[in-house]
């Protein structure tokens, strides 16, 4: 569910384009707290009407258009946010993220399903890791044993050598 309403979002836009306000006076009487919101609802009012501003709820694009965006966007030299409102995606991320995976993996790439936890369980991986991690810690345990009974023992000298030495003179 929207923190808005649509009702509210077509009011705060017909407030800011009919009546000629501007966003701060917008933003203190429908007590909204970013500009940023209301510019977001104006642009989209003024590139596809009421329905810009209703929720689109197809999460799920296929590669094909997903590349088409991509290129859009980079060919009219948009930004991420104007290519969203054009193509009436949530936001700026949904973009962004397609052009980052366009870019560092290829167009061919953004064909893949990318939802839900990766196939690549590691959990023998980790069980291993596990072993060999507290091996490593007994080791440094007996390790730091060593030099602690090695450090005890030296000290032991070194005062029985002060001792002797005070008792010399």
């Amino acid at each position: 569910m929207s923190k808005y309403s649509n009702e509210l979002k077509l009011e705060i836009v017909k407030y800011y384009l009919e009546e000629h306000h501007t966003y701060r006076e917008c933003m203190s009487k429908y007590n909204i707290p970013s500009m940023l919101s209301i510019r977001h609802w104006v642009n989209k009012y003024q590139e596809h009407g009421v329905s810009g501003l209703l929720k689109q709820f197809n999460s799920s694009y296929d590669g094909n258009f997903k590349k088409n965006v991509v290129e859009y966007m980079h060919d009219n030299h948009l930004s991420a946010t104007e290519t969203a409102c054009h193509f009436r995606l949530a936001g700026a991320h949904v973009v962004l993220k397609w052009e980052r995976i366009y870019y560092e993996e290829g167009p061919q790439s953004l064909y893949k399903e990318r939802r839900g936890r990766s196939r690549k369980m590691r959990t023998k991986k980790y069980k291993k890791n596990d072993v060999n991690q507290n091996e490593e810690l007994l080791e440094e345990v007996q390790r730091l044993r060593m030099e602690n009974e090695y450090l005890k023992k030296l000290n032991a000298l070194v005062q029985e050598r002060i001792k002797r030495e005070n008792k010399k003179k």
